[in-house]
């Protein structure tokens, strides 16, 4: 247990925070050799580290994922599932429809037409993580914001190891519309995407999260086509009370602490009963999950139990943190979200576990971590669409603004620009 009143707090909250941090220097060189290789030799260095680090071959026919395997795919998953898999489409469609925002636009004032061209973006690539795990929810999330955008051109990427691919994520894909999934992963995939080889066109913007290849990667060629954003491990801070029910809190800092060994979970409370609590109830429910290993790794490295002074320093602990998801089980949850600053994803109430928003009920779970949401937000509709500016200059803006145009532009040694507006001035007015 931690206190906010130590000395040290500052200091170990800081090395918590920072002790999460996955090693990127042993991995550069290698995405770097990869993203050279496919650059150079194509499609022949696609194959050749398909076969290399997910053990099937393939040939420009087999690339892409076939009407025959998804039809494989919907006899091994039952119908009750892909009811589930309906109703989270539902959802989370209908949530992302409310940020749709107002197209094109423009407006007249002094001598001078203004406007705002927005459009989607042409082509987005998905990234889907898979092999022996299924990730559907990650292509609800990443491709739904997509179409309602209007993007007419999603591909899909994911592994197939050993020549199989888990049949929920083929299933995701085509429940919500994606037509063209290809059969390749990892760093070589993203640099596919991003340079592109006669059987994998070029894309404009990736999007989906993977292993530390497939991060370092998309790190590595964003400019050459957009990201979404480099995620990191994943990180639950719960804000609770005195009231809250020790057995929620629990299972959901275990819930977190599951996805890998870099995950952080972090309880803030002014109640060191509950603390007490909350630790009795993570040995007692740690016993009978599957992942217990990467749990209590993820726990030893990056979980902490903090007792505050009172829910006033917990909202500001929660702030500079800035973690990727916040659980406020309070009495008023409602009275302290104006309060936060700083969050990902904010889940409001004892009902509201995360995964409740990480399987389907509305809001994106592609979210920034690592303290970026002090800066990021969540993956939306406005993630895949692009804006122009537009300006139509009329003889009477000309006359009222250019003199000044010419005059900043002598002003910053630019002649050319400054004779660009003399030539119309003396043509439109002498």
């Amino acid at each position: 247990m931690l206190k906010t009143s130590a000395k040290s707090f500052t200091r170990d909250l800081n090395y918590l925070l920072n002790s999460q941090q996955t090693p990127e220097s042993a991995y550069q060189k290698e995405v770097q050799r990869i993203i050279s290789d496919i650059k150079r030799k194509k499609d022949q260095a696609l194959f050749g580290l398909t076969k290399k680090f997910d053990k099937h071959s393939l040939t420009p026919k087999s690339i892409e994922v076939s009407p025959v395997e998804i039809e494989r795919a919907y006899d091994q998953v039952s119908r009750k599932s892909i009811q589930s898999f309906n109703k989270a489409i539902k959802n989370i469609r209908t949530y992302h429809r409310q940020q749709k925002q107002q197209g094109s636009w423009r407006f007249s004032l002094g001598g001078c037409t203004y406007g705002m061209q927005s459009l989607p973006i042409d082509r987005v690539g998905l990234y889907v993580p898979g092999g022996r795990a299924a990730y559907p929810s990650t292509v609800f999330m990443n491709a739904i914001p997509a179409q309602i955008a209007g993007v007419k051109n999603i591909v899909m990427v994911t592994p197939f190891p050993n020549g199989e691919c888990n049949p929920y994520t083929l299933i995701a894909a085509d429940l919500v519309g994606i037509k063209t999934i290809y059969k390749v992963a990892g760093a070589q995939a993203i640099a596919a995407l991003a340079y592109g080889t006669p059987c994998i066109p070029k894309v404009d913007k990736i999007v989906g999260p993977g292993n530390i290849f497939v991060a370092l990667a998309k790190q590595q060629v964003y400019g050459i086509v957009d990201i979404d954003a480099i995620a990191g491990p994943s990180e639950v801070v719960i804000i609770a009370d005195d009231k809250a029910d020790p057995s929620y809190v629990a299972a959901d800092l275990l819930a977190q602490a599951e996805h890998d060994p870099f995950s952080t979970s972090i309880l803030l409370t002014p109640s060191e009963h509950l603390i007490r609590k909350v630790f009795q109830q993570m040995q007692l429910q740690i016993v009978s999950l599957n992942r217990r290993p990467i749990i209590e790794e993820a726990l030893k490295n990056n979980g902490a139990l903090i007792k505050t002074d009172d829910l006033k320093e917990a909202i500001s602990v929660a702030n500079e943190i800035a973690p990727e998801h916040l659980q406020i089980i309070t009495r008023h949850p409602g009275k302290i979200l104006p309060h936060v600053r700083h969050a990902g994803a904010i889940f409001l109430g004892p009902l509201t576990s995360v995964p409740m928003g990480d399987y389907g009920c509305g809001p994106n779970h592609v979210l920034p971590t690592g303290g970026t949401a002090r800066f990021f937000s969540p993956l939306g509709v406005y993630d895949f669409i692009k804006h122009s500016s537009v300006l139509e200059v009329h003889p009477r803006g000309l006359k009222d603004f250019g003199p000044e145009v010419i005059r900043m532009a002598y002003f910053e040694g630019l002649t050319a620009h400054a004779e660009s507006v003399k030539l119309r001035l003396h043509k439109e007015f002498s």
